[in-house]
């Protein structure tokens, strides 16, 4: 889920929309991952999603990098166009994969802008007309969410279509966008029946049962136990930007100072990148030492990812 800033909008008119899903199924396809649900309203954008072998900060760190670049310049604007980072929620594929497409696909609907499943059928900016019509996006899953419907097509358009426009009176779910408890415990009256007992798991970055939870929360607890003792630092930040800095004869005083010229460049890259990798500092960390911002030390990161110094 992604917000405009100060709930502001984020598309002006349906070439924005248009060149954000563009760039979105780009992004998509080069991290292999897969795009289950989405729907593009006036000030957020809500998207269900696969991660691949990337993670999920390899698709939607581009798409809303270029897309807030684009529309700034479009748009004669400067600053900030969206509310912070996108949130990002880890879902249960069983039981909320459809339970969230259908919820995701009816946003249109519950906002008002459109009224009832014919005229959703029609609207351009959700994945719902794809995975009812002919247009089939390699980025879609159309096949994989249409086979959890039928074995066939047809049929599984029909079921799928029938299970959307059954969701048109839940209206708002809090259950799947609330916080914590209530999501893991799949409702709000199962809840108020353990409310005070120390009984389940529940976390608000993860939408599941309890046991999934806290399967999650052990494993991200283990490989950050993993990362901490591969990354016990051997140096400092300094020492890296002295090291960097003699051998490709820069001066620190140049590259602290935003210098732009091909060779700080590229010893900004390659600090930034070994600053990231060796001793784990965060992008902001990073950039606080190299004196730019972050955005500048995550783009010198993958520029040196890529080879380009």
């Amino acid at each position: 889920m992604v917000r405009g800033l100060n709930r502001g909008y984020i598309f002006a008119d349906d070439q924005d929309r248009r060149g954000f899903l563009d760039k979105l199924a780009e992004t998509t396809l080069a991290g292999k991952a897969s795009i289950y649900a989405f729907a593009l309203m006036d000030n957020h954008v809500h998207i269900l999603i696969r991660s691949g072998d990337g993670g999920l900060s390899a698709v939607m760190r581009k798409a809303l990098t270029w897309y807030a670049i684009y529309f700034n310049r479009r748009h004669n604007r400067t600053g900030h166009l969206f509310e912070n980072r996108y949130k990002s929620i880890l879902c249960e594929e069983d039981p909320y994969l459809l339970a969230l497409v259908r919820y995701i696909h009816l946003n249109p609907v519950r906002a008002g802008i459109v009224t009832d499943i014919e005229s959703l059928d029609r609207y351009p900016w959700s994945g719902h007309r794809m995975l009812i019509g002919n247009d089939r996006p390699p980025w879609l899953g159309t096949d994989f969410i249409l086979g959890q419907f039928a074995a066939t097509r047809k049929k599984a358009v029909t079921s799928y279509r029938r299970f959307v426009e059954e969701g048109i009176t839940m209206g708002h779910r809090p259950e799947l966008v609330g916080g914590g408890l209530s999501r893991s415990l799949s409702g709000w009256s199962q809840v108020v029946s353990v409310r005070g007992k120390d009984t389940q798991k529940g976390d608000e970055r993860v939408l599941g049962s309890s046991e999934f939870v806290l399967a999650v929360l052990t494993e991200a607890e283990d490989r950050q136990r993993r990362q901490l003792k591969v990354r016990t630092p051997t140096k400092s930040i300094n020492q890296i930007i002295e090291e960097e800095c003699a051998e490709r004869r820069v001066p620190q005083e140049e590259l602290k100072n935003g210098g732009r010229r091909a060779k700080v460049s590229a010893a900004r890259g390659s600090i930034a990148y070994r600053a990231v990798t060796e001793i784990g500092l965060s992008a902001a960390e990073a950039a606080r030492h190299l004196g730019v911002t972050t955005s500048t030390v995550t783009r010198a990161v993958e520029r040196f990812e890529k080879g380009i110094t």
